[in-house]
């Protein structure tokens, strides 16, 4: 078996997975992730990277490939790098084996990947440069109301009469929440208008990129049960055609996703070096 490694160099945290297996079958030994909080990048990774071989028992000539994805090219040390679509997609599989689409929603954006059962993408859907969709905005809006990000999904769902916002603009939505506080509107139906805002935007995504079946969900923001709750809600609402799932490992998708690749790309690789 060979034993490979995924960095996923998100804007705000930094993902590693290290696979022990082939391309078709493995398990992951560990994951790592890491807060980047303004702090230098480059500076974090190898500290980061360390970590993780520590938690796997395994030093660094233990590891026969280095992959990436996201802003890969700060990794110094990498062999190869993979998009973060496709790296999602290979490694939403691996989570959730019956998935055929990924909602990836991270810091600055969010995709639906619509995907075969090989994890091969097949089309996707983005949402624009707005952040009004994203992690990053969610942040924004918690630190605006004094509210730990671990707290936002419980007091989301705890809400009773939810207050709309716009589901457009970042900004907007922010000018919206600021009104909403100095109407006296609670924090729990402030949170769930928002998310309901968020979520109406990636439903959209998942209708436009055709996805059914079992979608699971990616990035930060899987982790946060008060967005899960609300897309649940509406795709019940409407009757569409998918369920969509988060896992205990979602963080690391991509990780997953550019660990499995690169066991690939060292099967070929040393496949090419016995022919030669």
């Amino acid at each position: 078996m060979t034993v490979t490694a995924g960095l996923d160099v998100g804007s705000s945290t930094l993902k590693i997975a290290i696979w022990d297996g082939d391309a078709q079958e493995g398990e992951v030994l560990t994951t790592h992730a890491e807060r980047l909080r303004r702090r230098d990048v480059k500076a974090v990774i190898p500290g980061a990277y360390q970590a993780a071989l520590a938690s796997a028992g395994l030093g660094e000539d233990d590891v026969e490939y280095i992959a990436t994805t996201g802003e890969g090219d700060l990794v110094e040390f990498r062999r190869g790098h993979f998009y973060s679509m496709t790296a999602h997609a290979r490694g939403g599989v691996h989570l959730v084996p019956e998935a055929r689409a990924v909602l990836d929603v991270g810091a600055l954006h969010g995709k639906a990947i619509k995907m075969d059962g090989r994890g091969k993408v097949l089309t996707y859907r983005m949402t624009s440069q707005c952040a009004s969709g994203s992690g990053q905005f969610v942040e924004n809006i918690s630190r605006y109301l004094g509210v730990a990000l671990d707290e936002v999904g419980p007091l989301s769902r705890s809400a009773d009469d939810p207050e709309t916002c716009s589901n457009i603009c970042a900004v907007l939505a922010e000018t919206d929440v600021i009104n909403m506080v100095s109407r006296g509107i609670s924090i729990p139906n402030i949170l769930k208008g928002i998310h309901l805002s968020m979520a109406g935007r990636l439903v959209k995504l998942l209708k436009a990129s055709r996805s059914d079946g079992i979608v699971v969900m990616t990035g930060g923001l899987a982790q946060d049960d008060g967005l899960v709750a609300a897309i649940s809600e509406i795709v019940q609402d409407q009757e569409l055609p998918f369920e969509v799932r988060p896992h205990p490992q979602s963080i690391h998708a991509g990780a997953i996703g550019a660990a499995i690749f690169g066991a690939f790309r060292h099967e070929v690789l040393a496949a090419r070096t016995a022919r030669a």
